[in-house]
């Protein structure tokens, strides 16, 4: 429920910039989706632990992302733009003990809201099509650590915790993208991104138990990914008739 309001606050805070004046520049609210893919390039997308026989392996799968976006005009060809948007990760798990005949799989999701904000560029490609470029940050919250439980058979267990560092954190991102504009119909946006976040996304500890026993594993999960991004802006909409004038109540 809570994100929906904020998208709300967030339509709200974009219309009644676009509101100002007539010589100011329009602000646009919009939403996006999407999926976003672990990548090698930018990051690790797999995460192994080994400790006294016991082996796991953390791989990070396709995840998504969505949420409301709003974009400032600044000048002609610069704007702000921010927003709040929900992200799944998504992890594949292996445990092993080879000694023991141990062995279990399982997958993982962890969660976390962001609000990016981007300095973006635009360059015009013909009457309607324009090409952009933003950079910028996004601080992140975590809302809860996570948890996966494995029974293999006999008195041998797997646990792995997926436990944040710190609610808070700080990712930097990047996007380029094309866009095709209307009057009446809005933006359609297609274009890609990458996040990289400077400290690892959460700490990852895992525990083989057995008659008593214990061994513990700890490592760190990186998380950065890249994305397709889908966005579409609402048109901004003038009022027909006569204005409301600010005044004395009567």
């Amino acid at each position: 429920m809570k994100i929906y309001l904020i998208l709300l606050a967030l339509f709200f805070f974009s219309h009644s910039f676009s509101q100002d004046d007539a010589n100011s520049l329009p602000s646009y609210f919009g939403i996006q989706i999407r999926p976003v893919f672990p990548t090698s390039f930018i990051g690790s997308p797999e995460t192994s632990l080994s400790k006294d026989g016991f082996n796991v392996k953390i791989n990070q799968k396709i995840g998504y992302s969505f949420g409301g976006t709003v974009r400032v005009g600044l000048t002609k060809l610069i704007a702000l733009e921010t927003g709040l948007n929900f992200t799944e990760r998504n992890f594949n798990l292996e445990m092993e003990v080879p000694d023991s005949n141990a062995f279990a799989t399982n997958s993982m999701s962890f969660i976390e809201y962001d609000l990016p904000i981007n300095g973006l560029i635009y360059i015009q490609l013909a009457e309607n099509w324009f090409m952009n470029a933003s950079i910028g940050f996004a601080l992140t919250y975590k809302p809860t650590d996570v948890r996966v439980f494995n029974s293999p058979g006999g008195e041998n267990t797997f646990t792995i915790f997926g436990v944040r560092g710190s609610k808070l954190g700080i990712d930097a991102n990047a996007n380029v993208g094309f866009e095709f504009r209307t009057k009446k119909k809005g933006f359609f946006y297609l274009g890609g991104s990458a996040r990289v976040p400077f400290s690892p996304v959460f700490d990852i500890v895992a525990n083989y138990q057995w008659q008593g026993n214990l061994i513990q594993a700890i490592g760190e999960v990186d998380g950065s990914f890249r994305a397709i991004d889908f966005k579409y802006f609402f048109p901004n909409i003038q009022n027909k008739g006569p204005q409301f004038i600010d005044g004395p109540i009567e």
